[in-house]
């Protein structure tokens, strides 16, 4: 069991971020140039591992919809 990966990792920075913002997972998508889902940002904001590429697709969303900029450290703690 120790040799498998830990895929749920908490609350990340992320439900922070939206939440502050007032930003839903609709507005992330409708934000978004690139290909996401809303259940790709659930997860994301739960917590269960996502690939490099997924979390920066959301990070870029995030900025999109924000005008902010944020680094990948800032957005998921894992």
């Amino acid at each position: 069991m120790s040799d498998q990966i830990e895929r749920n990792m908490g609350a990340q920075p992320l439900t922070k971020i939206m939440d502050e913002k007032g930003l839903n997972a609709h507005d992330l998508v409708a934000a978004s140039d690139e290909q996401i889902t809303h259940k790709m940002i659930a997860r994301g904001r739960k917590g269960r591992r996502l690939s490099r590429n997924v979390q920066f697709k959301i990070l870029r969303a995030l900025i999109n919809a924000t005008e902010k900029q944020y680094t990948l450290k800032e957005v998921f703690n894992y």
